[in-house]
């Protein structure tokens, strides 16, 4: 047995990436003992070694399963423990292990008002944070970590505001009673209707102590919690209120009629940055997304036409949805008949931050970008120069030595792009993010001699990234009916094992049960199955060569 290196008390993380330079070149060389060394550790590698190899393979001599795991040690021992230990913690929470909590909280008792950004919500956040809705039990159970979130609110965890307002966001009804229950849950109006207590809601309504933004927000809720009854109840108060808002809905469709559908089309304003001041502009903003829906670009130009205001300054962030969600869906032409209007998000200056461009590259649309350039020029970083396919451009980001030369790292996405970075759970910024965002968005946009470029330069091929959570390209790629892209990383030795962080499905996985693509999913399977029998077969052949 092979006794793993040891690291120094105080390792250098630049003194590793040297070591693993330098096996590589060695390898090439034709070194006997470092080919031995590379094959000790990937039995199947085969001269030249990848920097990423290289890499993988000093990770596992000094007894660590990958390159990510050998430099979160090195972290971790240089001094940045609180970070390493909430990197450790996310992976313990994600578990739904209260008792692995426990003990790494009493190494690391900072950790209960540790938060990585300005109103996070720390690790309370991580436990109670749903990445979509999570409105019955057995997607709130998928979504979220009751017991982590239990056990840290006992150990006396710091609840942030944005923590319970994210409780109702996402619909979240177990955590919301649970919330209650330990008495951390606002006695405002609109938390009173999302636990469904229609009797409390009565008694502040009659009190009149609740502002109209109050009763509004609180009507939202309502609708966003299918309680159609309190919705009756609060949109009679603000009409009450405000004798023009009931005319026209009485005028429109009715009262009853709009409640019903505001909660039967709940989901429309999901990720729109829309921000009604009543109910009649929220029935209003509906109309107008669900238009891109419903690819009815008639009803759209004459929705936004007929009530100028969506153009104005006060919804300059609706406008930005509109075209975020306009990139999503691949509906160029709203884009364009929005910008035709002269919306007032063309005069901001700087522009309103948008994903819409990350967007059209991360979901290969790239033929959006000339219309997005109107509003939001294209950076000048790497990942982009990638995603356009421009080999010089992304040549100019190495030395002569082929090593990145990036410069400030905050000039390059996703180092600038916090919201991103926390989805795909990669910490402080790094080089590595910004490589493997460039490789996944060449491959995507099926630019696959800059991805190969990427490779042979220090992109991780087995990067989890993924346009969401933790997973690979390749299951990226499996709702891109990009077969070419597929090939490219299966030729090139993508580990197709790597299961999601989610739901512990591979490529394979998701292309049977979420895309639905039994054909893919044989395609990949076949293509795993050929990679294991040549594994087994390359002994036997290796031991016939003279």
């Amino acid at each position: 047995m092979i006794t793993p290196k040891s690291l120094p008390a105080r390792p250098s993380q630049e003194s590793l990436r040297k070591q693993a330079r330098k096996l590589a070149r060695d390898v090439a060389a034709g070194n006997a003992d470092a080919i031995a060394r590379a094959r000790m550790q990937l039995p199947a590698v085969e001269p030249p070694l990848s920097r990423r190899d290289a890499q993988l393979v000093l990770a596992r001599e000094y007894g660590y399963a990958g390159w990510q795991e050998l430099v979160a040690e090195v972290q971790r021992r240089l001094g940045q423990s609180l970070e390493w230990a909430a990197s450790q913690a996310r992976r313990i929470i994600h578990d739904n292990d209260a008792l692995r909590l426990k003990q790494l909280l009493i190494e690391h008792p900072a950790l209960l008002s540790w938060r990585g950004e300005e109103n996070d919500g720390g690790l309370l956040g991580m436990a109670t944070a749903s990445f979509g809705d999570s409105g019955d039990p057995e997607r709130e159970r998928q979504f979220t970590r009751a017991a982590c979130a239990e056990f840290l609110i006992d150990a006396g965890a710091v609840v942030l505001p944005s923590v319970c307002d994210g409780l109702v966001a996402s619909r979240t009804k177990g955590l919301l009673q649970l919330f209650e229950r330990k008495g951390l849950l606002p006695r405002t109006l609109k938390f009173r209707v999302a636990l469904g207590d229609i009797d409390a809601v009565r008694a502040r309504v009659a009190a009149g102590n609740d502002d109209i933004a109050a009763v509004s927000e609180a009507f939202r809720c309502a609708c966003d919690f299918e309680q159609e009854n309190t919705a009756s109840l609060l949109l009679d108060r603000l009409i009450a209120c405000d004798a023009k808002l009931g005319k026209q809905i009485d005028d429109g469709p009715g009262r009853p009629a709009l409640i019903r559908y505001l909660i039967e089309d709940r989901a429309t304003l999901a990720f729109i940055r829309a921000t009604p001041e009543d109910p009649w502009q929220e029935f209003l903003m509906h109309q107008v997304v669900r238009a891109i829906h419903d690819d009815d670009l008639t009803t759209f130009v004459r929705g936004l036409q007929r009530e100028p205001w969506l153009l104005g300054d006060s919804c300059v962030g609706f406008q930005v949805g509109l075209v975020e969600r306009a990139t999503l869906r691949d509906r160029g032409a709203f884009i364009a008949a929005l910008l035709d209007l002269d919306p007032a998000l063309l005069r901001r200056r700087p522009p309103p931050e948008s994903q819409a461009i990350g967007f059209a590259f991360t979901y290969a649309k790239p033929h959006l970008l000339p219309m997005l350039a109107r509003v939001w020029p294209l950076p000048e970083d790497l990942p982009h120069a990638a995603g356009m396919g421009d080999l010089d451009r992304v040549k100019r980001w190495f030395d002569a030595s082929g090593e990145p030369a990036l410069g400030d790292l905050s000039n390059h996405f996703p180092c600038n792009g916090t919201h991103t970075r926390g989805n795909h759970q990669w910490g402080a910024p790094s080089v590595q993010q910004v490589l493997d965002t460039a490789l996944a968005w060449s491959v995507l946009n099926r630019h696959l001699e800059v991805a190969d470029f990427l490779l042979g330069h220090g992109a991780d091929i087995n990067t989890r990234w993924s346009s969401h959570e933790p997973a690979s390209i390749l299951h990226e790629l499996v709702f891109h009916d990009n077969h070419e892209g597929m090939q490219f990383l299966i030729d090139r030795g993508i580990d197709m094992t790597i299961k999601d962080h989610r739901w512990g499905g591979t490529a394979q996985g998701w292309a049977y049960h979420a895309a639905n693509d039994k054909e893919m999913a044989n395609f990949l399977g076949e293509a795993q199955a050929r990679r294991e029998l040549d594994v087994v077969e390359k002994p036997t052949k290796d031991m016939r060569l003279p």
